[in-house]
């Protein structure tokens, strides 16, 4: 059977363009369909943050913008904080690191010798780090003096980097003179593979563990703690940085663990020592084999490594939120790799419950991606006395 040339040219003609057009239309098809389930990705992943933080419950709490409605109130006299923020609080980047010699020189000034410590109970114990309850006895003029203390030292386990940086940041309140601010008061190196670290005795102890007894104890054994006792504990804690701030002493790991408490509740600031290994959970290496509170560092601190009075404003923030919400882990559904990303996307911590919008607003006004736009110590003082003494009114 024969056809006709051109009616062959005509119908392959057809057929192609038939299936060009058929191959458009899937390209077409495909790219639209890709498009929407990114942006369904998207949309997906900014309502999961919402609603899992709207939901947020003792148990858990992710994050908001901070630039969210109503995560930012500004009222009451708290309306003018604004106003205040624009003064410059730009410090100099600072890193309190001591050379070998000044290190050495500083220790041999408060050595004492070992019959002078006495240990008693163990504390805390970590991996390698130990906090024992002790007594330190001094003689000056053939009068014996004995001073309730908490010691620090190792075990058998610490490496020579281990103790080397015990004593780098045990000794980094040396000389500090400060109600609100835990000075170190004597050291002991006759055994260098297990040194001494003594420290003025807090009967409460650890501020975090504190917290957290507070909030599962049985009610009657321990504090039953009041808005107005956790904003006067936070004075005291912004009053010792004050003080650091004006030694220029910057502390780099501010948060709950690394402050003690007594039965007056009364607040004070200690070094960092021995934290990594007592609080394991507080503390990520993101592959530069340096651990480090990821999810207290301000945003240039854990993008860039640095680190001013701003950055410790930063870390105030996540503390006030530790104590409002009686030392719950702050960020806990978010990887510490996603850290960086979450907080340059704008992402925070969600206000506490039975957080006062007053103190989340002091939050919020913390963890300004600029370090200029944060308030300063002092600013943060006025604020918090003068809703403590709203308070009183009420009590």
């Amino acid at each position: 059977m024969l056809m006709d040339p051109s009616a062959m040219v005509a119908s392959t003609s057809s057929f192609y363009i038939s299936v060009g057009c058929a191959s458009g239309l899937i390209v077409i098809m495909t790219a639209t369909a890709t498009a929407c389930y990114i942006r369904s990705k998207k949309s997906c992943r900014s309502n999961s943050k919402g609603d899992s933080s709207r939901g947020a419950s003792d148990h858990g709490q992710t994050f908001l913008r901070v630039d969210t409605p109503n995560n930012a109130s500004t009222t009451g006299s708290y309306s003018s904080f604004r106003r205040l923020t624009p003064l410059s609080i730009n410090v100099p980047v600072q890193v309190n690191n001591l050379r070998a010699s000044e290190l050495t020189e500083q220790i041999s000034e408060i050595d004492v010798e070992r019959k002078n410590i006495v240990l008693y109970e163990k504390i805390q114990e970590g991996t390698f780090g130990q906090i024992y309850r002790g007594m330190l006895i001094e003689t000056d003029n053939e009068i014996t003096m004995k001073q309730n203390t908490f010691v620090k030292t190792v075990s058998d386990q610490a490496s020579k980097d281990q103790i080397s940086l015990l004593l780098a940041e045990g000794m980094k309140m040396y000389g500090t003179n400060h109600k609100n601010v835990l000075p170190i008061i004597a050291v002991c190196m006759d055994d260098v593979q297990h040194p001494l670290l003594v420290y003025p005795f807090m009967n409460r102890g650890n501020l975090k563990l504190f917290l957290q007894k507070c909030k599962f104890s049985v009610e009657g054994h321990c504090h039953t703690l009041l808005t107005q006792d956790l904003v006067g504990m936070a004075i005291q804690i912004v009053q010792g940085m004050i003080y650091l701030n004006k030694k220029k002493i910057i502390h780099g790991d501010l948060a709950a663990r690394n402050c003690v408490v007594d039965d007056k509740l009364h607040v004070k600031i200690t070094d960092n020592a021995l934290s990594r290994d007592l609080f394991p959970n507080d503390y990520h290496c993101l592959g530069d084999n340096e651990n480090r509170p990821v999810k207290w560092l301000a945003l240039e601190s854990l993008l860039k490594k640095e680190f001013s009075t701003a950055s410790d404003v930063w870390s105030f923030g996540v503390t006030l939120w530790e104590l409002m919400t009686l030392g719950h882990q702050p960020y806990v559904e978010i990887d510490p790799f996603e850290m960086g990303a979450s907080l340059r996307d704008g992402y925070r911590l969600s206000q506490p419950i039975n957080c006062p919008d007053e103190l989340y607003t002091l939050m919020a006004f913390s963890w300004a991606a600029a370090p200029e736009k944060r308030p300063s110590f002092i600013q943060l003082l006025v604020c918090f006395q003068d809703f403590y003494n709203a308070l009183g009114l009420y009590v």
